[in-house]
């Protein structure tokens, strides 16, 4: 096990100090992350990372190394370090499932405990559902844009190398069929990818003695990267040796609409009907709605997928929302909430579904304050439990967040997936 206590700042301990001094650390307390509104012009958000979120809370306690750190450099004092030794969340953690769209205001993630174990998690909380549901709010627009058609998530190279990892992780949840990451694969079970780059082909002599070597190390299916010199020659040269079986040719520069369409009739020509052709070159779910009529059989994205294609983070908060009223065991829960201009924030326990029409479409997330809204039969509550006592409760995977994703699209109004800027694509209404 490699501790997780350390991936946060340093105010979550020293306000644990001082609650600690101050004997309010234990007052009972819940909290919630939540954005206050979406990146600019999206109308919906995907929740993805909650699988990593459990994961890490798992590994949430102070061992030896992370204590000496905390008292070599003079962090916290030794009440503090004495109760960081023992430390284990045993509170309950809500959530919205991974896969699941959200609005403005949607509570997210509900944490309830007391003050001192619950403020220790905001930071590990907020960077690993505000990087992972942005790369899957950005790749959920992508695939929509690819129509079926699939999306390889190929940004690796233009990320951190554990942030990599985890955005191959939020792309496959939003619908990308495979990854080019290996660890990514090993860990998760993803699917990969991968034939060659530019610097194969330029390593021989000529693009022939490249795609000989190719084909007779990873067969016929293998796709040929035809870029590099002269394309049509490339395609002529790649089924010559291939044979008609060829598995596909991989577009990387260039006009590639027009680029597809002249290659799609070069293929065909040569009795190549079944020979996919991928395109790369810097997409975003813009360029891939721009060739939605391009012979197109399946699209790579890197550096806009890696950086949520404009908006690097969800903008998600991490609030105080709730606390008992007094120190005195069983006090009933007082609502609080920040005040500050343009920052503010809704106090009370909160609880969500989303309100469908009879047809089954999404009208309006619902949040109560201190109570649960009303159902009217075709509503569907949203929040479900992820930590019950200290304890892991959800164990979904992988699958189970695609295919709720999908489902939860499914519902939205129609105009929820154009590109065109927007507004949320269903209000959001607070009832109490």
């Amino acid at each position: 096990m490699t501790s997780t206590a350390l991936l946060t700042d340093q105010y979550e301990l020293t306000m644990l100090q001082a609650a600690l001094r101050h004997d309010t650390a234990g007052r009972r307390s819940v909290f919630e992350l939540f954005a206050r509104r979406l990146p600019n012009g999206r109308r919906y958000g995907v929740v993805a990372g909650t699988g990593r979120l459990l994961d890490a809370l798992a590994d949430f306690s102070f061992d030896d190394t992370a204590l000496a750190f905390l008292h070599d450099e003079d962090i916290v004092d030794e009440p503090t370090l004495r109760w960081l030794a023992d430390y284990r969340f045993t509170g309950d953690i809500w959530g919205y499932p991974e896969g699941e769209v959200y609005f403005p205001g949607s509570p997210v993630l509900i944490v309830e405990g007391t003050f001192a174990e619950a403020v220790l998690l905001e930071t590990l909380l907020l960077s690993i559902l505000n990087h992972d549901g942005a790369i899957a709010s950005a790749a959920a627009r992508m695939t929509s844009a690819a129509s079926g058609r699939p999306c390889i998530e190929m940004g690796s190279r233009r990320t951190h190398e554990h942030a990599a990892v985890a955005a191959a992780r939020a792309a496959y949840v939003a619908g990308f069929a495979s990854t080019s990451n290996l660890q990514a694969g090993m860990t998760y079970g993803i699917p990969t990818a991968g034939t060659s780059a530019h610097s194969f082909t330029l390593l021989h002599d000529t693009e022939r003695d490249a795609f000989t070597a190719q084909v007779e190390s990873l067969g016929e299916g293998t796709t040929l990267l035809v870029d590099t010199y002269d394309i049509t020659e490339a395609v002529r040269v790649g089924v010559e040796i291939a044979g008609p079986g060829l598995g596909a040719v991989r577009l990387d520069s260039g006009d590639l609409p027009s680029l597809a369409r002249t290659v799609r009739k070069q293929l065909d020509d040569l009795g190549a009907t079944k020979t996919r052709i991928t395109v790369t070159s810097d997409l975003d779910e813009y360029a891939i709605a721009a060739l939605a009529a391009a012979p197109v059989d399946g699209y790579g994205v890197g550096t806009s997928l890696v950086t949520g294609s404009g908006a690097p983070t969800c903008g998600f908060v991490y609030k105080l929302v709730a606390r008992a009223a007094s120190d005195a065991a069983g006090a009933d829960l007082v609502g609080v909430a920040k005040m500050s201009l343009d920052k503010l924030s809704v106090g009370g326990r909160k609880y969500a579904l989303r309100r469908r029409s009879p047809a089954g479409v999404a009208e309006a997330e619902v949040i109560g304050i201190d109570v649960r809204p009303d159902d009217d039969g075709d509503d569907r509550p949203l929040l479900v439990p992820l930590v019950s006592n200290g304890e892991r409760v959800d164990h979904e995977g992988l699958d189970d967040a695609r295919a709720r994703l999908r489902r939860s699209l499914a519902e939205l109004p129609q105009q929820a997936c154009q590109l065109s800027r927007g507004e949320p694509a269903i209000e959001t209404v607070y009832e109490s």
